[in-house]
C-alpha cells in the first residue's frame, strides 16, 4: 500500500540550490516509485525582498551580501553548474548576470496552485531564469511561461496586473520565517520533518523511506486498542 507524504517546498525562483533541490527530490521520488505518494505544495520564500524591479548585478550582489572574491564565486558557480548537470538541469552562467525581485512569481505561483499547474510553473520559472538568463519577475516572462505550461494566459495578465494573491504570500511568507526557515530550499514532509539544502537524490530517498517508516510506526502506536 503506497504511503501518502504531504511536501512543502520553501523555495525561491531565483535560488540555484532550490533547482538542485527539486531535481534531487524528483529523483528520489521515482526511485522509491508506488512505495509514496506526494502531494507537493511549493511555498513562497524571497532571498531579496528589497530588491528593486531593475534587479541588480550578480557578482555586485554576491559580494556585497556574502563579501566573497571574483575566484569564490566563479569556483561556487561552477560547482553549482556541476551539480545541476548531475541531475539533469542546465545552468547557463554565462546568460544570467542579474538578482532579480520574485514577488510577482510568487503571486502567480499561488494562483497556478488551484488550477494544477503549480508545479510546472515553477520549473519553467527556474528554466527561464537560470537556463535562459530571463528576468522571472517581468510580466511577459511570467505570462510566457504561464502559456508554456497550460495555464489560461488572460487569467495570469489579470492576477499580475492587480494585487491579487499578495497578501496570501506575506502570509505564507510569514508563517515559514516563524517556523524557523531561514535558508532554502527547505522541504518539509507531513509538516514535522525538515530537509534542508539541495541534498542529492541518495540523500532524499533514504529520508523518505525513513520518514515514511516512522510516521507508519507513529500512526499505529497512536491507533486505539480493539
Amino acid at each position: 500500500m503506497s504511503k501518502q507524504m504531504r511536501i512543502d517546498f520553501v523555495s525561491d525562483v531565483s535560488c540555484p540550490w532550490c533547482v538542485i533541490g527539486l531535481k534531487s527530490l524528483e529523483q528520489a521520488l521515482e526511485r522509491v516509485g508506488g512505495d509514496i505518494t506526494v502531494d507537493m505544495h511549493f511555498q513562497p520564500f524571497e532571498l531579496n525582498p528589497g530588491m528593486g524591479p531593475e534587479g541588480q548585478d550578480i557578482f555586485e550582489h554576491i559580494t556585497e551580501k556574502y563579501g566573497s572574491t571574483p575566484a569564490q564565486q566563479d569556483q561556487s558557480r561552477e560547482m553549482i553548474r556541476q551539480r545541476g548537470e548531475a541531475v539533469g538541469f542546465t545552468f547557463d552562467m554565462s546568460k544570467r548576470g542579474r538578482i532579480y525581485n520574485t514577488f510577482d512569481a510568487h503571486r502567480l505561483l499561488h494562483w497556478a496552485e488551484g488550477q494544477g499547474r503549480q508545479q510546472a510553473l515553477k520549473e519553467k520559472l527556474f528554466e527561464a531564469y537560470f537556463t535562459q538568463g530571463e528576468n522571472p519577475g517581468a510580466h511577459d516572462v511570467l505570462l510566457r511561461a504561464a502559456g508554456e505550461v497550460g495555464l489560461d494566459v488572460e487569467a495570469a495578465r489579470q492576477v499580475l496586473a492587480s494585487n491579487a494573491y499578495a497578501d496570501e504570500v506575506r502570509q505564507l511568507e510569514y508563517y515559514w520565517q516563524r517556523a524557523g526557515i531561514r535558508s532554502v530550499p527547505a522541504i518539509v514532509i507531513n509538516q514535522r520533518h525538515l530537509i534542508s539544502g539541495g541534498q542529492p537524490p541518495e540523500v532524499f530517498e533514504q529520508a523518505l523511506r525513513q520518514i515514511a517508516q516512522q510516521d507508519e510506526e507513529l500512526e499505529q502506536d497512536e491507533e486505539p486498542a480493539a
